[in-house]
């Protein structure tokens, strides 16, 4: 049985590799969704991330379609209590932003959507600098008091707007943030690591990065001369580019052959054993994909397997 990290500061506990929920409702229809939501949990897993926006950005949608998935599935199931979920809130096109009013009526349409009265861990999806922190702050406050929320959780938002939110909570006796969701991967470090990073160490929070797989360029299946069939393909190939993207290739195609184990599960593996990550998040579209996921919670890499891979990420 895979051991749960703890989240931050909060009392929850999750599994050590987060399902991205936005293909759901996107490149993985209801049914696909539920098959990898099965699988995902028959394994261990028990931590689910989405937002409200996901996906405004395809022609037909709304935004709320993956919450809309989960809540069918959660239903199904009759297992929520099982489940760490959190969503997020700022960039569904009927509730932008992150005033007050617009904080609680996004909520609860989330709510409605993933059919529960609460959510376990409600992020901020991109911080807004035009409104205080202590309006935000205060309405997520509410949610909490409410019942609505159990904790809250920033993503997108640079060191000195997160400083400034925790010395509010901390100094108001307001709920304060136990984790950040931040851009980090082996080759996007800089997205994190410096003041962001520091920052979450001193205070305590815990990192649940996204593009853990630098939008599966991580996988190891883009290769010079090889065309991959994915809507993220532009954006993953580019790293080719780089001296830096090949050589974290290299180093870790001799990782993942010394382990027999996939490159995406290598790649992962190095993300969550870094400074304050609690569990990387990854989205599988089919469940033929999740085994690669899934791994990270079996393979411990040495300290020098490790250091190999952050010298060849620099």
């Amino acid at each position: 049985m895979t051991a749960l990290r703890k989240l931050g500061s909060s009392d929850l506990e999750v599994f050590p590799l987060a399902l991205g929920g936005n293909v759901f409702g996107w490149t993985a229809d209801q049914d696909t969704s539920f098959a990898v939501l099965d699988a995902y949990t028959a394994a261990g897993g028990n931590f689910v991330d989405t937002a409200d926006s996901y996906s405004a950005w395809v022609d037909g949608n709304s935004g709320g379609e993956s919450e809309t998935v989960l809540g069918k599935w959660l239903a199904a199931r009759g297992n929520r209590d099982d489940v760490v979920l959190a969503t997020k809130v700022s960039q569904h096109p009927e509730y932008p932003g992150l005033s007050a009013a617009n904080i609680r009526a996004a909520a609860d349409a989330s709510l409605r959507r993933l059919g529960t009265d609460h959510i376990d861990l409600y992020y901020t999806h991109f911080d807004k600098p035009e409104v205080p922190v202590e309006e935000i702050i205060g309405a997520l406050d509410e949610l909490v008091r409410a019942g609505k929320v159990r904790h809250i959780a920033a993503s997108n938002i640079s060191a000195e707007r997160l400083a400034a939110s925790l010395e509010f909570s901390d100094r108001e006796g307001l709920a304060r943030y136990v984790a950040l969701q931040p851009h980090y991967n082996l080759v996007s470090r800089d997205t994190y690591e410096g003041g962001l990073g520091d920052l979450a160490e001193r205070t305590g929070l815990a990192a649940v990065p996204y593009y853990a797989l630098a939008a599966g360029f991580l996988t190891g299946k883009y290769r010079p001369g090889t065309a991959v069939d994915s809507p993220r393909a532009g954006g993953a190939a580019k790293h080719l580019e780089s001296e830096r993207g090949r050589r974290v290739l290299a180093a870790l195609d001799e990782i993942a052959e010394a382990y027999d184990a996939p490159v995406a599960t290598v790649a992962l593996a190095w993300l969550a054993g870094r400074p304050t990550v609690a569990a990387p998040i990854a989205s599988a579209r089919t469940v033929e994909q999740l085994p690669a996921l899934l791994g990270v919670a079996e393979l411990n890499l040495t300290e020098d397997e490790a250091e190999r891979l952050t010298r060849a990420s620099a």
